[in-house]
């Protein structure tokens, strides 16, 4: 796609629908429903992949559809389609209003209109030839192998993608969203001729590709990569047990958007499954813990300019000075709840129903300088990035795996350790948290949060903090 369109001329005028009959027929079909709406979504998504000095990957592709919700009390219908025509539209109303059965007695409210943008409308496809592209990640991997003679493999990527939306409501509120959405990895691995070890890097954001052209920066991003193998080369035993963890600031607020947030949606705490159920107003954490979700810092990767349902984006306090204060809310868990949206309501993609879903989730700074926390602990460790985890939403209990960390010793850090897994339940970690870095920084840019088989881009972060104490696995190197 060659012109950058608004959503409005990109539906109503390129795909050929009519606003007036369409709107129409979205009145008709909802017309005894509660709420409900027409999601019409055009993407257009790519991906490149150097890997073992060779293009192993390379892709495009362009999706279209909509998605006609109709909500009838705690019941949904949906219907689907990748056919954007009026004809589709219609058989799906058809298809929605087969489980309304009276007239609606509900007052639907609907979200301020905003014209705050949070990112450009630009598409990163179109800016670079696939040239250029995979000229980039071959630059990488020749860079990388310049940098040390003990790299042995590097695999690096780009994908990009530029998505369209645009959302009709029952009563003629309509609005619209125009979402880049890029993300640069770089993988390294090295040999010593006696243990192989690998590290990552990556960034991302809703902005184009330019930003990964710059030397400096994908220069930065692949020498980081290496430091994290070379680091892991080095590594010896994790000792296991309880002991004082620090995390570092950016990525390891991981920990917090999975053992904490996913807490804090809506939906699990209406249905009374999360640990945290029927616990706002109360304490849940140490006083010096702020968490917020902002859906509207400008070009990062969790950003959006306004949700799935047409809700503006905005920031939700979820905890205040340790006080559980608010929830994430989507438009149908905020009406059972007898609360507004927060502008959560998010899905992957027209396939499927939106649901209370994090933008940005992250911990504000406290007022330690971080090396005021390290010089605390006398034995502990230091976790600066994780490979991967899981949480149990019911019980808080999570598993977590870093893939850098190092031992604290006498409050100074003094050797890197592998296998390290962090073990515990998200509200006895928030209770523990004693002392909370003047450091907070969000991740690059590259995380994907699963929920009930949908994917969506979002962000975390926090400062550097200190937890008193986490049961620590450790592995043999």
């Amino acid at each position: 796609m060659t012109k950058n369109y608004n959503s409005y001329d990109l539906f109503f005028n390129k795909e050929g629908l009519n606003f007036n009959k369409t709107e129409k027929i979205l009145n008709e079909s909802l017309q005894k429903a509660d709420d409900g709406e027409l999601f019409l979504e055009f993407k257009q998504s790519e991906s490149f992949v150097y890997d073992d000095k060779k293009i192993k990957n390379a892709s495009a592709s362009t999706d279209k559809g909509f998605g006609l919700r109709s909500i009838k009390n705690e019941t949904s219908a949906y219907s689907h389609s990748s056919d954007i025509s009026e004809k589709s539209i219609k058989n799906a109303g058809k298809t929605v209003k087969s489980i309304l059965s009276s007239s609606s007695k509900s007052k639907i409210i609907e979200p301020i209109r905003t014209n705050k943008k949070h990112y450009s409308s630009v598409n990163p496809l179109n800016g670079f030839a696939s040239e250029e592209k995979t000229k980039l990640l071959k630059s990488i991997d020749e860079y990388a192998r310049k940098l040390n003679k003990k790299v042995k493999q590097v695999s690096a990527s780009l994908h990009g993608e530029w998505q369209a939306v645009h959302i009709l409501r029952k009563g003629g509120y309509n609005c619209g969203d125009i979402r880049p959405l890029v993300r640069l990895n770089i993988s390294i691995t090295v040999d010593d001729g006696k243990r192989m070890e690998t590290g990552s890097s990556g960034a991302g954001g809703r902005k184009n590709y330019i930003d990964f052209f710059d030397e400096n920066i994908w220069k930065e991003q692949t020498r980081d990569a290496l430091r994290q193998a070379i680091t892991n080369l080095k590594s010896k035993t994790t000792p296991a047990g309880k002991m004082p963890i620090v995390l570092g600031p950016g990525w390891p607020g991981i920990i917090l958007h999975e053992a904490i947030g996913h807490g804090l949606e809506g939906d699990f705490n209406r249905k009374k499954i999360s640990v945290f159920s029927d616990l706002l107003g109360k304490r849940i954490a140490s006083k010096n813990v702020t968490v917020v979700d902002d859906g509207t810092i400008d070009n990062k990767r969790g950003s959006i300019t306004v949700d799935d349902e047409g809700t503006p984006s905005q920031c939700t306090t979820l905890i205040e000075k340790g006080i559980m204060v608010g929830h994430m809310q989507d438009r149908l868990n905020a009406s059972l709840m007898k609360t507004k949206s927060t502008g959560n309501g998010r899905r992957e993609s027209y396939e499927y129903l939106p649901m209370p879903r994090m933008t940005n989730t992250y911990m504000l700074s406290g007022d330690v300088p971080q090396e005021d926390i390290f010089k605390s602990v006398k034995k502990g460790l230091y976790a600066v990035n994780f490979s991967g985890g899981s949480v149990d939403i019911t019980s808080g209990q999570f598993e977590f795996s870093a893939s850098e960390a190092y031992m604290i010793e006498n409050g100074k850090i003094t050797y890197p350790v592998k296998g390290a897994t962090l073990i515990g339940k998200g509200e006895e970690v928030l209770k523990k948290i004693s002392l909370v870095g003047n450091n907070m920084a969000l991740d690059g840019g590259i995380g994907t949060c699963g929920k009930e088989g949908q994917g969506v881009p979002v962000g975390v972060g926090q400062p550097t903090i200190l937890v008193d104490e986490i049961l620590v696995g450790g592995t043999d190197v």
